[in-house]
């Protein structure tokens, strides 16, 4: 949020005769820059050749669409309310029609200290579940009162609606006008609606570099993050082993690394990204449709299939974002 700086007026008395105090400059009161609009809207579009989500493909490697639309309250300068919704198109294993997001919540500031908390619900209608054991498959699985029994072709088995609800907090503190620096942390009670809890956490950093002449700002930027993953409920168990009430989700390490840069309300971003998830246990976790072979055995994934959709990708991302009080007044 930009503040506006007010030139001081200096103010001068005279009278007729001999100098005096009254004929000394006098200091004008500063002026208090004036409250931000109460209300905005921040809205924008972008087009990417990979939607990866915590270095997990979710569209199979495949270029993404996204838009969103956001309203804001301006309680103070310091202070802002906002709520949400946005969507993504996906390729996942299921064949949701598309990632709708719903989200809200608060941003106070404290000079170079920024803060956001609140709440995120994802959600993906229009699934279909496959799952290769009838006998054992969850309410969500049921036509007309019958379980339905239907795999991948590659054995994989998912919920029909893999919908899921996180609580997050954030904190970003600008060390210079050009460098900065974040944490952040998200809890989920069931991520993708597996019943394994989720905690995500981590850190990251962004250097901007002065402008050029022609308005082009260059970044450079990074993120490391970590996702500790609870166990699954019965849907996605292993029948006749250890596992046969759940599989706990192997813990995952991802990070990145990219440049980019802004002009006006347009940035390009051009990354690098990666995970620790070898691709059994990959597969485990995404229920991946593409997965294939059978030498990728873990614990979690004694058939042996293996998924790509954690491995290391390169993204390149365009993206347009607007407010009303800044871009169309």
């Amino acid at each position: 949020m930009k503040r506006v700086t007010v030139a001081a007026v200096a103010a001068f008395a005279f009278t007729s005769g001999a100098a005096s105090a009254a004929d000394l400059p006098v200091k004008a009161r500063p002026m208090v820059a004036p409250e931000p609009p109460a209300w905005d809207v921040a809205f924008g579009s972008a087009i990417a050749s990979d939607y990866v989500f915590r270095g997990i493909t979710q569209s199979d490697h495949k270029p993404s669409v996204a838009a969103y639309f956001e309203p804001r309250y301006n309680f103070n300068k310091d202070w802002q309310g906002y709520i949400g919704v946005g969507g993504a198109s996906i390729d996942f294993p299921n064949r949701p029609a598309a990632e709708v997001d719903f989200y809200g919540g608060i941003r106070p500031t404290f000079g170079k200290l920024s803060f956001d908390v609140g709440g995120w619900y994802y959600w993906y209608p229009g699934g279909q579940c496959f799952s290769a054991i009838a006998a054992g498959a969850s309410q969500d699985c049921f036509q007309n009162g019958s379980a339905v029994a239907l795999s991948l072709p590659n054995g994989n088995i998912i919920k029909k609606d893999v919908s899921f609800f996180e609580v997050y907090g954030k904190v970003n503190y600008a060390l210079t006008d050009n460098f900065g620096v974040g944490a952040y942390v998200y809890y989920s009670p069931s991520v993708l609606n597996t019943g394994a809890e989720g905690v995500f956490f981590g850190g990251n950093a962004k250097y901007t570099f002065a402008a050029w002449s022609n308005g082009i700002a260059p970044y450079i930027s990074g993120e490391v993050g970590r996702w500790e993953l609870g166990t699954s409920d019965r849907f996605y168990g292993l029948p006749g082993t250890v596992f046969a009430n759940g599989i706990p989700y192997k813990d995952y390490t991802t990070w990145n690394v990219g440049v980019g840069a802004t002009w006006k309300v347009f940035t390009l971003d051009l990354r690098y990204i990666d995970t620790d998830l070898n691709k059994g246990d990959c597969n485990a976790f995404t229920s991946d449709h593409t997965a294939s072979g059978t030498t990728n055995i873990t614990p979690i994934n004694p058939a042996g299939v293996g998924s790509k959709w954690c491995g290391s990708t390169f993204v390149a991302r365009l993206s347009a974002d607007l407010t009303v009080n800044a871009n169309l007044k």
